[in-house]
C-alpha cells in the first residue's frame, strides 16, 4: 500500500508516559506510596519529567487535559 501520510507533528507537542518503580523513587515519596509498586511519569521530549501520578490512566488523562499527545514508553 501506498498512502501519503503527512509526518508533521507541527503543533502537536509529544509526551512519554513511562511506569517507574517506586523503589526508584525519592524516599518522601516513598513514603507516601502506599502499598504501590510503580507510578507513572509524563515526560516531555528532552526527558524532562513533567508529572509523576499513581495511575498510567490518570497520566494519560493528564496530559490530553493540558493538549499534549501522550504516546507510552514500553
Amino acid at each position: 500500500m501506498n498512502t501519503p501520510f503527512d509526518f508533521n507533528d507541527e503543533g502537536r507537542r509529544i509526551v512519554y508516559v513511562k511506569a517507574v518503580d517506586v523503589a526508584d523513587l525519592p524516599e518522601n515519596i516513598r513514603a507516601g506510596a502506599g502499598n504501590r509498586e510503580h507510578f507513572y511519569a509524563v515526560h516531555d521530549a528532552d526527558g524532562q519529567q513533567l508529572a509523576l501520578v499513581a495511575d498510567r490512566r490518570l497520566a494519560f488523562f493528564l496530559a490530553r487535559q493540558h493538549d499534549l499527545a501522550p504516546v507510552p514508553v514500553h
